[in-house]
């Protein structure tokens, strides 16, 4: 089974979830319906996403381990 270690401190999926939760409404009443509100929804994605796995993509490619791993 494909297995990604998580590189995201608890502290920061609550705010990457927050903020997700925050950008969805943001999308929905701000953005007009069309290709911008489905690019916000995807940015939603993206941010729920990453906080409920707990495994960032961009961050694991600039090095970014582990918490609590040995440094």
């Amino acid at each position: 089974m494909f297995h990604l270690k998580r590189n995201l401190p608890a502290w920061e999926r609550v705010i990457r979830l927050c903020l997700g939760t925050f950008a969805a409404a943001g999308a929905f009443y701000f953005l007009p319906a069309g290709t911008l509100r489905l690019l916000g929804f995807a940015m939603v994605g993206v941010l729920a996403s990453t906080a409920i796995v707990g495994f960032c993509p961009a961050c694991a490619l600039l090095g970014r381990k582990a918490p609590g791993a040995a440094k």
